[in-house]
């Protein structure tokens, strides 16, 4: 084939394509319209969820199946990313927030799950984010919950127990590299700021490369970026993406310790998503310290149904000194049948007992 024939081709392809993307499109119109009816017809009130992860992780799951090159798996899917996203954005307005400002790794969480079309709101700090989305003042929110490296964000923790209505939609994994930005050469550099969670992770690179360099914890990497361009001698550890946005330089790249550093993250909303079969549950709640062994008896519950207990952590109650909150992350939806009823039989070696959520298992 030669040049003007291919190019032709490509043009009727194109004009293939639009014309396919539009009846997708109205298809997707037709869904939310359904949606809506359904909510009319058992009087609920209020809009129907846009952003429903086990219908996105079948379609990724079809597309994958169907493709068979020579474009790979995961660019299709990317693809397909923003063509959900410009159908969501047509049914409803849609806001995500996250941890901004800008540029942050949150911020490309974001986008990965839910592509371009949508619009995205920055908040300072991640409790911020958790309550804006209990108050519904934005659709959804997404929060880091914890790193391969350097583990939990108790901030997010913590923010749970203040918030325990907002509901986990769904998990995203970003693989996080981080970058020594400034607008000075390496000996320059009098101070880094970054989040803990960024400093944990290039802990070893810092300590050989700029030992004795003041550090400064922040709330988030794009604010690291944003404070080192406007001062003096100062770098951040941060995404390189926060280098053109805020005119820094990359002065080394790939800081963090380990080669497959990431970040999982939850995506917030006022319920969970229906079980898919492949799922995980997150659980919160408290036992009476006084009694011995209450914590073991809470977790043999879950051994006892055969249920599988992927995290667990701890953070201060908030409503009495060395009284804790204990979530466990398990495997399975709180609908299906064992869950189900283990939860029903762990209330009676708890005080309080709240489940975040449910969502699907997502492994890209």
């Amino acid at each position: 084939m030669d040049l003007d024939a291919a190019r032709k081709g490509i043009s009727e392809v194109d004009r293939r394509l639009v014309e396919l993307l539009n009846e997708r499109a109205r298809l997707s119109l037709n869904v939310g319209a359904a949606k809506r009816q359904t909510l009319r017809d058992q009087d609920i009130e209020g809009v129907p969820e846009v952003y429903v992860p086990g219908q996105e992780k079948r379609v990724f799951e079809k597309v994958r199946g169907l493709n068979h090159g020579p474009l790979s798996g995961d660019s299709v899917c990317a693809i397909y990313r923003e063509i959900m996203s410009a159908s969501i954005s047509l049914q409803s307005d849609v806001t995500v927030g996250y941890l901004g400002p800008p540029g942050t790794f949150s911020h490309q969480a974001a986008m990965k799950r839910f592509g371009d079309s949508l619009a995205y709101v920055p908040y300072a700090r991640i409790e911020d984010v958790i309550a804006a989305a209990a108050k519904e003042e934005i659709t959804y929110g997404l929060v880091p919950i914890e790193n391969s490296t350097f583990g939990t964000v108790v901030q997010t923790l913590d923010a749970f127990v203040l918030q325990p209505a907002v509901k986990i939609r769904a998990e995203v994994f970003l693989p996080v590299t981080q970058s020594l930005l400034s607008r000075y050469q390496l000996s320059a550099i009098r101070k880094v700021y970054s989040h803990p969670q960024a400093f944990g992770q290039s802990q070893q690179w810092l300590d050989h490369h700029l030992p004795g360099v003041a550090r400064v914890e922040v709330s988030s990497t794009a604010k690291a970026a944003e404070l080192a361009a406007a001062e003096n001698y100062a770098a951040a550890i941060a995404s390189e993406a926060c280098a053109p946005l805020y005119r820094l330089d990359v002065v080394a790249k790939d800081v963090t310790t380990a080669t497959d550093n990431t970040t999982r993250f939850f995506v917030l909303g006022q319920s969970s998503d229906g079980p898919t079969g492949d799922d995980k549950t997150l659980i919160m709640f408290t036992v009476d310290h006084r009694e011995p062994g209450a914590l073991c008896s809470a977790l043999d519950v879950f051994a006892k149904h055969r249920i599988n207990q992927t995290a667990i952590n701890s953070r201060p109650s908030r409503q009495r000194q060395w009284h804790y909150m204990f979530f466990v992350e398990i495997t399975g939806h709180a609908s299906d049948d064992d869950v189900a009823s283990a939860l029903e039989e762990i209330k009676a070696y708890c005080l309080d007992l709240v489940v975040l959520g449910s969502y699907p298992h997502q492994s890209y």
